[in-house]
């Protein structure tokens, strides 16, 4: 289980330097905050395990035998909801 903090009265220059390489990296901010508590105390950061879907976005690919074979599931039968 991970810890979660809240983290008070952050000087602007460490805020801008987190958020410039969050997107210097593609990470979010709070993996690259980890990482750099991790490197300043000597220790490896563990990778950010992620549960979401986010790097699926953009990767559909149009099947047209995909279309036809969940085509049955977009019918409605109307009898079914009276």
């Amino acid at each position: 289980m991970n810890t979660q903090y809240t983290i008070r009265a952050v000087p602007n220059a460490i805020d801008r330097a987190l958020r410039r390489r969050a997107r210097q990296e593609a990470k979010s901010l709070n993996a690259v905050a980890v990482e750099a508590l991790a490197r300043g105390l000597e220790l490896e950061a563990k990778p950010v395990e992620h549960t979401d879907l986010d790097a699926l976005v953009g990767s559909w690919q149009e099947d047209k035998a995909f279309d036809r074979a969940i085509a049955d599931f977009e019918r409605v039968d109307e009898e079914a909801w009276k």
